[in-house]
C-alpha cells in the first residue's frame, strides 16, 4: 500500500469519526445562509467552514495545491455524510459501543483542547535559555556527530543476562563473534543496519555513543531484552549556536508546555475527589499528602519527559 492511499484512508477515518460524533450529538435543523454551504447531500447541508477546518489540518500546501486539496477533501466529506446517513437510518448511533466510542472521542477532543489553551501560557524560551541548553549539550551541537551503526536486537531468553553479554563482547574481536555466540545458544536476533544523527538518539544514550570509537560495541537495555549496537562509520556535522537556535528554542518550548501540562493535571488531582471502587481499590495508588502551601504557578518545572523528538 502506498503512503499516499495509506494518508488518504486516515484522512477518510479520521473525517467519519468526526461526521459520526457530530451526528450523534444532533444535527441542527436550521437553514444555513446559502453562502456557508458547500454541498447538499439529500436534506443535510456541508458548510464552508467545516470544509475549511479540515482543510486547516493541512499546513504548508502550496497555491496550486489547494484547489485539488479542497476537492479532495470535500468529496471525502460527502462520502462520510451519505454513510453518516446510513448509520443513522440503521439506529447505529444508538448503539451502546459507537456511543461509548462517540463519548471516548469527545472526551479526548475536550480534554486536548483544554490543555492546548492552556499551554498557551508557557513562556517562550529566553536567550539564556537557548545558550545554556546548547553549551550543555556538546553532542547535539558543537561535537554533533552522524552514526552509522549496526544492532542486534536480542530477546530476553534464560542465560542471556546482561553480563554474559557484557562478557562475551570483551572476548569478541568484531561483531560477528558475538553473533555466533548468539547462534551456538540458540538465541535468535535480529540483525539491522541504520544511520542515525544525533537528535535522532536519546538523550541518556547520546553521552555513551559519543565516546564509543569506531568497530567498538555497545548494549542497552530494551524493552524486551538487548539492544547491540556497533558503531560501523562516524561523520562530524557540528551545528554552531545560530544553527541550532531553532530546534532549542522549540525543544524547551515544548518542554515548557509539558511541564505546565503535568503541573495542571497533579494540581487537579490534589484537590479532586477520587475514589477508587470495588476491584480497583486494591490497587489504587497511595494518597499523596495534601500540599500546605498553594499549588505550585503554572510554567514552574518539574520532571519531563527527556526525549530528544522536539528537536527532530
Amino acid at each position: 500500500m502506498t503512503q499516499h492511499r495509506r494518508h488518504r484512508m486516515a484522512l477518510a477515518a479520521a473525517l467519519a469519526v468526526a461526521a459520526l460524533a457530530l451526528a450523534a450529538c444532533g444535527r441542527d435543523d436550521g437553514k444555513k445562509p446559502a453562502s456557508q454551504v458547500a454541498v447538499k447531500v439529500n436534506k443535510e447541508e456541508i458548510t464552508v467552514h467545516q470544509l475549511n477546518n479540515q482543510l486547516a489540518q493541512f499546513r504548508n500546501l502550496a497555491p496550486e495545491q489547494q484547489k485539488a486539496a479542497t476537492k479532495q477533501i470535500l468529496e471525502r466529506m460527502i462520502d462520510q455524510e451519505l454513510l453518516v446517513q446510513k448509520a443513522i437510518e440503521k439506529k447505529l448511533d444508538r448503539d451502546p459501543r459507537i456511543m461509548q466510542a462517540i463519548e471516548a472521542n469527545r472526551r479526548q477532543i475536550l480534554s486536548q483542547a483544554y490543555l492546548e489553551q492552556l499551554t498557551q501560557q508557557a513562556t517562550k524560551p529566553t536567550a539564556d535559555e537557548i545558550k545554556k541548553f546548547y553549551a550543555e549539550r556538546p553532542e547535539l551541537f558543537s561535537e554533533r556527530k552522524i552514526y552509522r551503526l549496526q544492532e542486534l536486537a536480542i530477546p530476553q531468553r534464560e542465560g542471556v543476562t546482561s553480563a554474559t553479554l557484557e562478557e562475551e563482547i570483551k572476548k569478541a574481536k568484531s561483531l560477528n563473534d558475538v553473533v555466533a555466540w548468539l547462534k551456538s545458544k540458540n538465541v535468535p536476533f535480529n540483525a539491522n543496519s541504520t544511520v542515525k544523527s544525533a537528535e535522532q538518539l536519546p538523550l541518556d544514550v547520546l553521552p555513551r555513543l559519543a565516546k564509543v570509537g569506531v568497530g567498538q560495541v555497545m548494549l542497552l537495555p530494551a524493552q524486551q531484552g538487548f539492544l547491540l549496537v556497533q558503531v560501523a562509520a562516524v561523520e562530524s556535522q557540528p551545528l554552531d549556536e545560530k544553527q541550532a537556535q531553532p530546534f532549542i528554542e522549540q525543544y524547551l518550548a515544548n518542554q515548557k508546555r509539558v511541564a505546565l501540562a503535568q503541573d495542571e493535571v497533579k494540581g487537579l488531582r490534589s484537590t479532586a475527589k477520587i475514589e477508587y471502587v470495588g476491584d480497583f481499590a486494591a490497587d489504587a495508588p497511595a494518597a499523596a499528602p495534601k500540599p500546605a502551601a498553594a499549588a505550585p504557578k503554572a510554567g514552574e518545572k518539574s520532571a519531563i519527559d527527556k526525549g530528544i523528538s522536539g528537536l527532530r
